[in-house]
Order: C-alpha cells, then sequence, then structure tokens
C-alpha cells in the first residue's frame, strides 16, 4: 500500500479520493518514459506540505487519499488494458472522487470506458486538456496509442456535443476534418485561451456542462508550454502557464460534477530539475484541497 503521509486512509471506505497507477507508455509514439510517471509522483509525495495549495487548505491528520497502487501492465496490449477497464471500475465502485496516474495518454482510452460503465444512464461528458486533439482513427498503424484517445471516447463513451478540448495547438489533417463534421464539439484551443482570457474561458466551460451528471477530466500535462513541462513525449509550443492550469483544475473541480480525473504523460527521464513532476504534483495536491472542502 502506497502512503500519502499523514494523508492516508487505511481503507477506501473512509477516503475521499482514490487514487491508481497505470505505469504503461506503449501507446507512445515518439519519446518514451511517462510509464515511470506514477512511482515519480509518489515519490516526490513524501515532499507533501499540509498548506501547498493557493488558498492555504491545511491537509493534515485527516484519512483523505486511500492509494489502490498500480495496475499490472504485464500481458498483451488488449489484455493489460481490459485490466485497466477493470481495476479502474472496480475503484469507481466506491464514489470517491478518483485520480488516476499515467503513463501515456493511451490509458485514459480503458479508464473512460470504465467512466461510462460506471455511469451507465446519467448525462456524461469529457474534459479534455492538451496540446493535441488525438482524434485520429489510426496512426502509426495503432488504434489505441496516445493520438486516438478522443476518438476512442467519441466511438465508446460520448457524443459530439459532450466532448471539450482546452489548449490545443497541433492537429492532423483528418482530425481537423473530424472537427469541420461535428460542430457540436466544443474547442478553446490555445490561442483562443490568450485572446478569450481565463474568466471567459471558464464560462464557456460552466455553460457548456453545468447541467451534466458525470465529468471525466483528462489532463495532459502536455497541455502546459514546454517551459512549464519539457518532459512530455510531444511538446509544442505556446501552451498554458503552470499558473493558468492550476486555475483551470480549481475552477472545473469546484464547479462541475467532475467524478474522476487522470494526469498523463509525465515522462520523468526526460525531464529538467524535475520540474514537469513538480507541475504535475500540484494538480494533484490542488485537487485534494478542493476535493477535501466540497466535502467537509
Amino acid at each position: 500500500m502506497y502512503r500519502w503521509l499523514d494523508i492516508t486512509a487505511m481503507t477506501p471506505e473512509e477516503a475521499k479520493v482514490s487514487v491508481m497507477g497505470i505505469p504503461f507508455d506503449g501507446g507512445q509514439t515518439q519519446e518514451h518514459g511517462a510509464a515511470k510517471g506514477p512511482a515519480k509522483i509518489r515519490e516526490f509525495a513524501e515532499t507533501f506540505m499540509p498548506a501547498a495549495t493557493d488558498d492555504w487548505h491545511v491537509l493534515e491528520f485527516q484519512p483523505i487519499v486511500y492509494d489502490f497502487g498500480d495496475v499490472d501492465m504485464r500481458g498483451t496490449w488488449s489484455e493489460s488494458f481490459e485490466r485497466v477497464e477493470e481495476e479502474a471500475l472496480r475503484v469507481m465502485s466506491h464514489n470517491n472522487f478518483n485520480i488516476f496516474l499515467g503513463g501515456d495518454h493511451s490509458v485514459t482510452i480503458p479508464l473512460q470506458r470504465a467512466f461510462a460503465r460506471h455511469n451507465q444512464g446519467k448525462k456524461t461528458g469529457i474534459i479534455h486538456f492538451d496540446s493535441h486533439f488525438e482524434l485520429c482513427d489510426c496512426y502509426d498503424g495503432k488504434i489505441w496509442s496516445h493520438a486516438n484517445t478522443a476518438k476512442r471516447a467519441l466511438d465508446d463513451v460520448v457524443q459530439p456535443e459532450d466532448l471539450l478540448f482546452l489548449g490545443t495547438r497541433a492537429a492532423e489533417a483528418e482530425e481537423i476534418e473530424l472537427i469541420s463534421r461535428n460542430k457540436e464539439i466544443t474547442v478553446i484551443s490555445a490561442t483562443d485561451m490568450f485572446h478569450k482570457g481565463f474568466r471567459e474561458c471558464c464560462q464557456q466551460i460552466y455553460r457548456k456542462f453545468k447541467d451534466y451528471d458525470a465529468i471525466y477530466f483528462t489532463l495532459d500535462i502536455a497541455v502546459l508550454d514546454p517551459a512549464f513541462a519539457p518532459a512530455v513525449g510531444t511538446p509544442v509550443s505556446g501552451g498554458l502557464t503552470s499558473r493558468e492550469l492550476i486555475e483551470f483544475v480549481r475552477f472545473i473541480l469546484n464547479n462541475l460534477p467532475v467524478t474522476d480525473m487522470d494526469i498523463v504523460e509525465m515522462a520523468p527521464p526526460l525531464d529538467v530539475n524535475d520540474v514537469t513532476c513538480w507541475a504535475a504534483l500540484r494538480i494533484v495536491e490542488e485537487a485534494f484541497s478542493v476535493i477535501d472542502r466540497k466535502t467537509k
């Protein structure tokens, strides 16, 4: 059992947040290393400060977090993803707020399938923060790679009107064509974010999802500019700042029915002074703080 210092719960029933790692980067088509992400975030969490959040909310001596450990990713790609889906469904069955630590972005495919199964019959949506759309039907001969995540979501989990992208700034021709045919998909590009500003983008997200029952929030750390997150497989300049990302995360978790989120694509072997890991851990800490306040 992994411990998150003095906020560790002994059982998922007494926790508010559940954590599970998916140490897999077989879906990455460029630079690898994201399989080491879950272990690195947990290692850095040992320096966790009780009030390491912007609102100075103290997390100390409370059973907030239960860590289910890592999914066993041995076996074929298909076997591993089936195991991720079933393990994630088990985590979701406790009805805590769930944070999944990747791994490259392909691991979101089985996570979102589990989300759909757990929330069957509810109005569900997906918020996808990323530098890329990941809407390719097949990429580099693969249908479950990090470039197929959102396309598989449209195939298996949600309708176009239930999907929102933020921070995108790179695209394949087929992705642009798919979006042009499905105008119900909401896209807030990095350029849109720059010109509209944080507050207008937040209101746009809120207006779209305010009547939903459950939302899956997938956060590719590459949504950040490489200056703030260099340790990603496919970096693209022109992204969000750490300040902007923290504010978006806090707004979304505070104001929308997000039940599950993941943080993916943080690749420790590619990092510079561990700045990407610190950015990912800060998002985890902010999530802990928001959920603890909301469930008081």
